[in-house]
């Protein structure tokens, strides 16, 4: 029996430890979806990465898998322009990687194509258990980011935000940014109530990460 404290809830090593063993497995790119029809079957828990262009989401992913090249970085932000799917064999649980948003250069006719699978996607997937919604700390959430927050709220799509880059701004900037983020989040009805500060450069935050995702494979998604 996993040890616990007092509360009745898993400590947080043996949560972590969890984590730890979930991304052990070797992931890897699978495919990439234009449209909802060419998503794989919803035959396991999927997790799935929301953010501005310039976010850094594609280092968070690579560092959550431990893999230095398995979601492509690039100088050029809106590169990722399908739904990539991350996938292990015999993992329980499924990583997507959504378009980037909050970048006008591409045309508006392929902006507007991202923006109709991305809610598609978000709506119609019954598997997906959980957005994880990328805000840079050295800014807090734009208003791009309170966009996606309302339209997830209203979806009852449930999101967590992830401020990266933590390793950017001094202590006392990022306890400011943490509060602001906080307020923003307050009473949001389909927001995790726990933000997590990560950095693909330093590697923190990322098993705390990875002990949330493997928490959602085992209680099916509850809070």
């Amino acid at each position: 029996m996993a040890p616990q404290n007092h509360s009745g809830q898993k400590t947080d090593a043996t949560r972590k430890e969890a984590g730890r063993i979930l991304f052990a497995r070797p992931f890897r790119f699978t495919k990439g979806c234009v449209k909802v029809s060419d998503l794989p079957p919803p035959d396991r828990v999927e997790v799935a990465f929301a953010g501005r262009s310039n976010v850094g989401k594609s280092s968070l992913i690579n560092a959550l898998a431990g893999r230095k090249n398995l979601a492509r970085t690039s100088n050029t932000p809106g590169r990722t322009r399908e739904l990539n799917i991350f996938e292990a064999e015999l993992a329980p649980v499924r990583i997507v990687d959504m378009p980037g948003f909050g970048f006008a250069r591409a045309p508006r006719p392929v902006v507007e194509a991202w923006n109709r699978l991305i809610h598609a996607y978000l709506r119609g997937r019954a598997n997906l258990r959980r957005v994880y919604l990328l805000v840079d700390a050295r800014h807090g959430p734009k208003a791009s980011d309170i966009s996606v927050m309302n339209e997830l709220d209203r979806d009852a799509v449930s999101y967590q935000l992830i401020l990266t880059k933590a390793d950017k701004p001094s202590g006392t900037e990022l306890e400011k940014i943490l509060e602001k983020t906080s307020q923003t989040i307050a009473r949001r009805p389909a927001a995790h109530p726990q933000i997590i500060l990560t950095s693909s450069q330093t590697g923190a935050g990322i098993d705390e990460l990875r002990a949330a995702i493997a928490g959602l494979v085992g209680n099916q998604g509850c809070f």
